[in-house]
């Protein structure tokens, strides 16, 4: 994704150890799939606008007016694309789950939505209420987390002076970006937890989270070497997974 676009996951630098400040997000007890190989692509259907909020795979994302959203699953036939979006930006028992393809218009919380791209990684949504991108591209109060929802201006934004900040956290494009395996959690100054909690060589996957604000805002499960993920408004390919780390190499 590009740094003038949306970004659920928001960094600040370097690889740093840390914690994620207390107990994590409820997870749904089934994450978004992988971009496996039975999925056929297109990788991409349908163009980000600028102004559009970045649904991670498998993450969610709390919209304005309290309302939330999850990337719960995806589908390709080699033509075109699909996802499965789920109501509220944690898991909770009785949530609607809707399946969804591009120019689709959805409504959360009161607030509409069109579904401007899906892919394997993430699903853009553009707001049709100017309130809304109004609301989205505010400025925080702060640039420092503190944890918890406080953090939200930080991680569920398309601020583009937040962007900024996040992107610079990362190494620049053709830059490697590393999160050691089983480690702990790799901690970011803008709120962004990531964590590798598993590498299987056999396989030649990993699992790779971020969680933000208390909410888990990415869960790329089975990832393998050359899938594309998405961290703070960049985009990374998969570039190398060894038993003690995944590496990110950054794309754009």
């Amino acid at each position: 994704m590009t740094t003038t676009a949306a970004a659920l996951l928001l960094a600040g630098c370097g690889t740093g150890g840390g914690d994620d400040g207390g107990d994590g997000p409820t997870a749904a007890p089934t994450s978004a799939a992988s971009a496996a190989a039975a999925d056929k692509g297109p990788v991409c259907v349908g163009e980000a606008p600028k102004d559009g909020l970045h649904l991670l795979r498998g993450g969610g994302f709390r919209l304005p007016g309290k309302g939330g959203v999850q990337y719960t699953g995806a589908s390709a036939d080699g033509t075109t694309r699909s996802a499965v979006l789920r109501e509220g930006a944690t898991y909770e028992e009785g949530q609607q789950e809707q399946t969804v393809r591009t120019g689709q218009q959805v409504t959360y919380a009161g607030h509409a939505y069109t579904v401007a791209q899906i892919c394997t990684y993430r699903v853009v949504l553009e707001p049709q209420d100017a309130a809304d991108r109004t609301a989205l591209a505010a400025a925080p109060a702060s640039m420092k987390s503190v944890g918890g929802p406080a953090d939200d201006g930080l991680c569920f934004t398309t601020n583009p002076e937040v962007l900024a900040a996040a992107s610079k956290g990362f190494p620049a494009e053709g830059g490697t970006q590393s999160v050691v395996a089983n480690g702990g959690a790799t901690a970011f100054p803008t709120g962004l937890s990531l964590t590798v909690s598993g590498v299987d060589p056999a396989a030649a996957t990993a699992h790779l989270k971020g969680v933000c604000a208390a909410v888990m805002v990415a869960d790329y499960k089975d990832v393998r070497v050359g899938d594309t993920v998405e961290l703070a408004g960049a985009r990374f390919e998969v570039s190398e997974l060894t038993k003690r780390a995944v590496r990110l190499k950054r794309t754009a």
